[in-house]
């Protein structure tokens, strides 16, 4: 489609005689449209000599004497990166190895999944114990939201991603097994630096930021 302008096309009005002489001169534009010509050849031509196909087969080609990208799982395996949300565990205290875990509820409250259960009774000295500490792993969003709501860093996320099985049973993580993943997927070092980074909110947070206009009320003489 072609669009131009001839000298032609250009309109002036001119003001009225009885019109005042504030009123200036005003140029209009024409903009004539033409249609461009089908050349017809030239799709014919495409279509006789392949031209669309050649093509794909040379891009084709060109990508055989590359090296591939794709990465051949399970021999070659990808390191998920810090922060990562994959299985479930729960936090071992470094001294006694207990689950630090005081059954509160509150990441079985904020779940929208409703995958955590909580099993609680009352100890010898009137504390909560934490008799079982279930998620089923199937119905779990991985939002992260158990990990924040916790209020003494009692549950992560670790990176542990491969865990495919035929039975359901095993995707219901238990005590033991979060406790477990502990163990094989999070140290007490990647621990420390996962709470630093990842865990939120701190009570830094709620903090004043240093260089914010406080009001700090009118001074009594």
């Amino acid at each position: 489609m072609l669009i131009y302008i001839t000298m032609e096309d250009v309109e002036t009005s001119v003001p009225a005689p009885d019109m005042p002489a504030s009123v200036e001169k005003r140029t209009y534009l024409k903009l004539m449209v033409k249609a461009e010509p089908d050349i017809w050849w030239k799709g014919f031509l495409k279509k006789v000599f392949f031209v669309e196909i050649l093509k794909g087969m040379s891009l084709t080609m060109s990508y055989m004497f590359k090296k591939p990208v794709t990465r051949q799982y399970p021999k070659e395996k990808r390191e998920s990166r810090p922060g990562f949300r994959g299985m479930h565990a729960l936090v071992r205290k470094p001294l006694t190895r207990r689950a630090r875990c005081v059954g509160c509820g509150l990441c079985a409250a904020m779940c929208p999944s409703k995958c955590i259960t909580i099993y609680t009774s009352e100890g010898k000295t009137h504390e909560k114990v934490v008799d079982r500490y279930e998620i089923e792993i199937l119905r779990c969003l991985f939002c992260g939201l158990c990990v924040e709501a916790c209020p003494f860093q009692a549950i992560v996320l670790t990176g542990h991603y491969e865990y495919a099985d035929s039975s359901k049973e095993s995707f219901r993580l238990t005590k033991e097994k979060l406790m477990d993943n502990w163990d094989k997927y999070m140290t007490d070092e990647k621990g420390k630096f996962y709470f630093k980074n990842f865990w939120a909110p701190r009570k830094s947070h709620f903090e004043t930021p240093p260089d914010q206009a406080v009001f700090k009320g009118r001074q009594v003489r």
